[in-house]
């Protein structure tokens, strides 16, 4: 078998395929608010059943959580407003978009890394200010590239379509 053709064996994405041990899986960092949760079923539905990663959906209070089809090597967490803090020290409440942010950026320092940039596929869904926070701790920090971003067209980050 020639190298292309094990390249193709092992990206292809049927069923049969994705329970290789040699397929690549791609992984994939999702987020979402409660303004956007048609826009993640629509966008979890085109996801390969072999998809990885971490999808973090942030909701005013526990009566927006519910069920969400993923991928089976994928983890959904859901972020409740109302039993989070504003800024440390503040005594304010969870501004929308702040609990994304911060749970967002945590994971990604622990858990990705320059290497794992380019095989990774990052969708942003929710509101525009955690959104942009996101996205400058991505390309600033971690060194992601803002093209390899995909963000609703209407904030104007320069991000991938």
């Amino acid at each position: 078998m020639t190298a292309a053709a094990r390249v193709d064996a092992t990206s292809a994405h049927g069923a049969a395929a994705c329970r290789g041990a040699k397929h690549a899986r791609v992984q994939h960092l999702i987020t979402a608010d409660e303004h956007t949760l048609a826009d993640l079923q629509a966008l979890l539905v085109t996801l390969p059943l072999c998809s990885t990663g971490r999808v973090f959906i942030e909701v005013p209070d526990a009566s927006w959580i519910g069920a969400v089809t993923v991928p089976g090597r994928m983890i959904v967490t859901w972020l409740d407003r109302s039993v989070r803090s504003g800024a440390p020290g503040s005594g304010r409440s969870c501004a929308p978009g702040a609990a994304l942010t911060r749970a967002v950026t945590a994971w990604a320092d622990e858990m990705l890394c320059i290497e794992a940039a380019a095989g990774t596929r990052v969708h942003l869904l929710g509101g525009y200010l955690g959104t942009a926070d996101i996205v400058d701790h991505l390309t600033g920090r971690l060194g992601f590239a803002a093209t390899a971003i995909r963000t609703p067209e209407r904030f104007g980050l320069a991000t991938a379509r």
